[in-house]
Parts: structure tokens; C-alpha cells; sequence
């Protein structure tokens, strides 16, 4: 009898557990204003790292559990977190509204360059910038050409806050926002939606960081104003990564303290 109750207490976990690691949010993304729907928007588990995008008719469906957080974007729309709960898990759809932004839409002129297709011919072609950071397919490494913003080592901001140091206890302390990080950049699907991204909320909740902090960490690190300002999420998330890896090698004697100089071609 202690067997058979023993068995039945087995199977019932075993359920829980297998039911719980396969529940799915499903939803539909429209906009408030019109009710149109929205499609190719982002939705990413945050507690899970798991994303997915809203397909033409802006349906998703997306692996879930309760108190997961949930962050739903669109481009040219306000962003929203959902904290999932028991009751959104019960199979029925939501549909979620998203606001359009205040921001006022600037005209954009977009100059093409003529190329002939040989690459000696072509490179001299495309106009230069002095901040612009060039990437050799095939290499891992990014290279950044041009001088850094520098920073003032004496103001009170900077001697309250450093951000390399705050980066380097929060990966030590809390290793699961960086593995966080590193699944970002590893996921084929993860990594689609950041490479369009460019509104650094992503980073925001996994370091803690608002936009003027993390902008300090990337100046710590050396990165130009140019790339803070146009680099995807992708690549802000690559740049971080790296600059916490050598960081990590400098606390531990590794390597000497001038390995974080500008990454120059």
C-alpha cells in the first residue's frame, strides 16, 4: 500500500513538472489606437530567456510559468512588461494594446554609394567615419577606429558610481544575469531580434543599469560616442561581454591594465 501511494506521489510530481515546463502565454499584439494588429514584434521572456515574434495576424505564443516577466515591444511604440500570473496561464488569449510613442518622427535621407563590385574600387567608395567600427566577417572581433570620449576621472558622478567595477560585482554576485547575457547572443532567434533592437531596454533589466549608466560603462570601456548611440543591441551586448571579460582578467592579474585601450584596426 506505502508502495503504491509512493507511486501515485511520484506520477503526480512528475506531472506538475512536466506540465509546468510546457505552459505557453498565447496573445495577439494590436495597436490601442486603431486596433490594428502588429506584426514582427519582439516578445521576450525575460526570466527564461526565451523569445519570439508576433506572426502577420500579430498572434504569439510563447513558453511560459507564473511570475515570469514578460516584454513585449514594437518599433515606434511604448514598450510594456507583463508579470505572468496563474490566471493569463489558463489558456485564454490576451489581446495587448500597445501605445504609439510621443516622440516626434524626424525625415530620414538615405544616400546610397555606387559600387562596382571590386572590393579595392568599392572600399574607397563608402563614406568614412572617423568613429565607425568595422566588422571582418568571419572574426569574432570588432574593431573600432578613432579616439574615445574621454570622461572626467574627477567629477563626483564618476566617484560615486563606476560602472566596471558595479558590472564586475553583479556578474560575480548574480552569474545568472550573465549567463542571461550570453544565451542573448548565442540564440539564432535571440540574437535576429537584438541585431534590430536599439532601445537598450533589454540590457536595462538584466544590468540594472539605466541609459546614462550604462553609457558610462561602455565610455569605461573605451567605446566611442558614435557606436553607443548606433550600435544595435547585439552589439552592445557583445561589447559588454568583452569588456567584462577583460575586466575579470585585470582583477585577476591575468593581463595588465592597458588591454582595455581603444580597439584600433
Amino acid at each position: 500500500m506505502q508502495k503504491k501511494i509512493l507511486l501515485i506521489l511520484f506520477v503526480g510530481i512528475s506531472f506538475f513538472g512536466f506540465s509546468q515546463t510546457n505552459t505557453k502565454l498565447k496573445g495577439q499584439i494590436v495597436s490601442a489606437q486603431n486596433n490594428k494588429v502588429l506584426s514582427a514584434a519582439h516578445i521576450l521572456n525575460l526570466t527564461s530567456v526565451v523569445g519570439t515574434i508576433t506572426n502577420e495576424n500579430g498572434h504569439f505564443e510563447i513558453p511560459t510559468q507564473a511570475n515570469d516577466t514578460i516584454l513585449i515591444s514594437y518599433l515606434g511604440f511604448e514598450s510594456i512588461k507583463l508579470k505572468v500570473t496563474n490566471d493569463l496561464l489558463k489558456g485564454n488569449e490576451l489581446i495587448i494594446s500597445l501605445h504609439e510613442k510621443a516622440n516626434e518622427i524626424k525625415e530620414v535621407v538615405i544616400r546610397s554609394t555606387a559600387l562596382i563590385g571590386v572590393l579595392e574600387i568599392d572600399v574607397k567608395q563608402v563614406p568614412k567615419d572617423r568613429f565607425t567600427r568595422i566588422h571582418i566577417n568571419g572574426l569574432p572581433q570588432t574593431y573600432e577606429v578613432g579616439k574615445p570620449v574621454s570622461q572626467n576621472i574627477n567629477s563626483p558622478v564618476a566617484a560615486l558610481f563606476q560602472p566596471i567595477d558595479f558590472l564586475y560585482n553583479l556578474f560575480g554576485k548574480r552569474p545568472k544575469q550573465l549567463k542571461k547575457l550570453q544565451k542573448l547572443k548565442k540564440v539564432d532567434n535571440l540574437r535576429n531580434m537584438l541585431s534590430g533592437k536599439f532601445d537598450r531596454e533589454v540590457m536595462m533589466e538584466y544590468l540594472q543599469m539605466d541609459k546614462q549608466e550604462l553609457r558610462k560603462l561602455l565610455v569605461d570601456c573605451n567605446y566611442s560616442d558614435y557606436f553607443i548611440q548606433k550600435a544595435s543591441d547585439l552589439q552592445m551586448i557583445e561589447a559588454i561581454l568583452d569588456c567584462y571579460e577583460n575586466y575579470k582578467a585585470i582583477k585577476k592579474g591575468k593581463i595588465e591594465r592597458d588591454v582595455l585601450p581603444t580597439r584600433k584596426n
